[in-house]
């Protein structure tokens, strides 16, 4: 075949293709993700619909994960070949977060939306609780701007995973 036909553009079926299970919550329903734009206190929209997070063993991960964003309303949504789909239940919810394997993950951070300072307390808590290793206590930090209330965790894997809150409470410094 001469190039022209080999790059020769197909039609495009007309009738919808049958979604994979790959593409599926647990319980069956289409995966539909709106990626970090569900979040209340998100300023501007999201171009993320998910992020890939390496871990050494998805198993564990998925075990503090679970604990930890628990205060954040997320839980594991999807689950398969040793890969975990996090995000908020509910109709607009979707795995924004997977969980994959992958041997010595380079640590990055992950800041996650909390639409509360309680709910960033109550990360934090959850987090230690589940294993993580503190990295920044709960309160404010005016370097970033006024209001900003966060709390960091490191992670099995080193990752440092935030929780953050936009309208906090101003002149409230991590204890």
């Amino acid at each position: 075949a001469t190039g022209a036909e080999r790059g020769a553009l197909r039609p495009v079926p007309q009738q919808p293709r049958p979604i994979p299970a790959r593409h599926t919550t647990l319980d069956g329903r289409p995966r539909r993700s709106p990626g970090l734009s569900h979040v209340s206190n998100l300023r501007m929209p999201s171009v993320i619909d998910h992020v890939s997070l390496a871990v050494n063993d998805p198993t564990t991960s998925r075990a503090f994960y679970e604990q930890a964003l628990e205060p954040l309303g997320y839980t594991v949504l999807m689950a398969f070949e040793g890969m975990y789909g996090i995000g908020a239940a509910g109709p607009q919810g979707g795995p924004g977060l997977w969980l994959v394997p992958g041997q010595n993950p380079t640590a990055v951070h992950l800041a996650l939306s909390a639409d509360s300072t309680e709910q960033v307390d109550a990360f934090y808590e959850a987090a230690l609780a589940a294993g993580g290793t503190d990295n920044g206590a709960p309160g404010e930090r005016p370097h970033y701007h006024p209001g900003y209330y966060g709390a960091f965790v490191l992670d099995p894997d080193g990752h440092n995973i935030e929780a953050v809150c936009h309208q906090g409470p101003v002149g409230q410094a991590p204890a």
